[in-house]
């Protein structure tokens, strides 16, 4: 079981949902927006989901997507009761429960081995006037301090299908560092399917500074979309 070192001290953010989206408020409580916020305002999936969504109507959309919102959740609240080292397994006998019970069995037998020391869980994290979020989890992961986000998927993902998902990790490494003068330059992305395939993406120190600047791009995006709003 990994070790809970609590060295460094997260804030609890306040969530504001805006007509722009999520954003948290700062410690100056100035609004900014969430990354994941940032990334769905700047993403040109967004065309491809409209689209999606016309070929299979809002209903069975909204259907879908909830399910897959149930099942994440049941599995992130279960993974973090397991790594708090607190009851975990505690799902509800429906289909969803299941399934969510079968994925995070995966998580814990496929990809939680090579944690070696935890420093938080749904961590806050936010640098003022920019933006804010929560990292599912700051670790040392094999002997390397990372940013870690645990991804349930229908099908596993192709690596170059989930570059919002390092952008994300980045984010959160990059304030991480500011806040409390680390030096994170690895994001793990944990995948399981519904069939429990576990697939692991790693994002190093080579890769790290260039997607922090896609990611400051993003930002930059975001900012431009509004500021006449």
């Amino acid at each position: 079981m990994s070790v809970i070192n609590n060295i460094y001290s997260y804030p609890r953010l306040e969530r504001l949902d805006l007509k722009n989206g999520r954003y948290y408020l700062d410690s100056n409580n100035n609004p900014v927006p969430s990354v994941t916020t940032v990334l769905s305002k700047t993403s040109k999936s967004s065309i491809q989901i409209d689209q999606w969504r016309s070929r299979v109507g809002n209903k069975e959309a909204d259907r879908i997507i909830k399910q897959s919102t149930d099942i994440g959740t049941m599995v992130h609240e279960a993974l973090e009761n397991y790594l708090n080292n607190k009851n975990w397994n505690n799902f509800s006998s429906s289909n969803d429960g299941q399934i969510a019970k079968n994925i995070s069995n995966k998580f814990i037998d496929s990809g939680l081995d090579r944690i070696n020391e935890i420093w938080g869980l749904e961590a806050g994290l936010m640098l003022d006037n920019l933006y804010a979020g929560t990292a599912d989890c700051i670790r040392i992961f094999n002997g390397v301090s990372s940013i870690i986000d645990f991804k349930t998927s229908k099908k596993i993902k192709k690596r170059e299908w989930i570059g919002d998902y390092f952008l994300q990790g980045c984010a959160y490494a990059n304030a991480h560092n500011v806040m409390f003068e680390t030096n994170i330059k690895q994001v793990v992305i944990l995948m399981v399917d519904r069939d429990l395939t576990f697939k692991e993406f790693v994002v190093g120190p080579s890769e790290f500074n260039s997607i922090t600047n896609d990611w400051k791009n993003r930002l930059k995006k975001l900012h431009n979309l509004f500021k006449n709003e």
